[in-house]
């Protein structure tokens, strides 16, 4: 970890036990990446941010001193992720928030190879039902965890949530999508699924490419019809996936080519990007 901000304040990192994010797990967060320090899509973060903090009825700073604090923490790391971490404070039920925005960065490693996923149900995934936090990315991340857990403890790599009924939605930490005959086909987000910053991405990078985009619901069994999958996200960037389940995938051509639009991309946007483009 380098440096870290509290407020805009140079800080040890050091925050109350009475913190929301302690007590209740009570805030919201970005994960940015910083290519040779400039962070990627500030904007679209900072956006999702301010809906996620709006969400929870948590004021924020100024967008521009937001800004600044990341871009300043993103100069420090060279490429680095860089999170922000935004609590209610140290405050009981009913008082008026007193926010604690926390920002450092710290060194990211993509992982070798592909993905394997273990399908996992996910019964407190809202699937589409609307709630007060829908689409806002909150802290409260533990059962996200459990199903990563036991997807490692079962010999995979990460899981892909699924409804009870079996319909995908997402990784716990990232997004998935897929090729059925040069369709990318991808979850929807009125499943409740994150608007994924690398998932828009990616969206715009195939029709760049001439794909068809389909975006709906579907049951984990359309899995045996495609020809090659796919994890994106902050860390992930967009990543093969070898293995959903049984299922076994190729490195398909179509993601080799979104990967290398995607780090053209990362350059053209003013980052030198992080030596993997193909």
């Amino acid at each position: 970890m380098t440096r870290v901000l509290i407020n805009g304040v140079e800080s040890d990192g050091t925050i109350p036990v009475t913190d929301s994010s302690v007590l209740r797990g009570d805030g919201c967060f970005e994960v940015l990446r910083a290519y040779s320090g400039r962070p990627f899509a500030l904007d679209e973060h900072l956006d999702r941010l301010a809906r996620s903090a709006k969400a929870l009825d948590i004021p924020l700073p100024g967008r521009h001193e937001l800004g600044q604090w990341i871009s300043d923490i993103s100069g420090s790391g060279g490429d680095s992720a860089v999170r922000v971490v935004v609590t209610r404070g140290s405050v009981g039920p009913g008082d008026p928030a007193e926010p604690v925005v926390i920002v450092f960065a710290h060194p990211w490693s993509k992982g070798e190879g592909p993905a394997t996923l273990l399908p996992v149900e996910a019964p407190w995934h809202a699937a589409g039902v609307d709630w007060e936090l829908a689409g806002a990315k909150v802290l409260s991340y533990a059962p996200n965890m459990a199903a990563t857990r036991h997807a490692v403890a079962e010999g995979f790599g990460d899981a892909l949530l699924t409804t009870i009924e079996g319909v995908m939605l997402e990784g716990p930490t990232f997004s998935v999508a897929w090729v059925v005959e040069d369709v990318l086909e991808t979850p929807g987000l009125e499943l409740g699924i994150l608007d994924s910053i690398t998932r828009r991405v990616l969206l715009e990078l195939a029709s760049e490419l001439g794909l068809e985009v389909v975006e709906s619901a579907w049951a984990l069994d359309r899995l045996d019809d495609a020809d090659e999958v796919m994890a994106l996200s902050t860390i992930r960037e967009i990543q093969p996936v070898a293995a959903v389940g049984h299922r076994r995938f190729p490195e398909g051509p179509v993601t080799a080519d979104l990967a290398r639009l995607f780090y053209q991309r990362v350059g053209r946007t003013g980052e030198q990007g992080s030596g993997l483009v193909p």
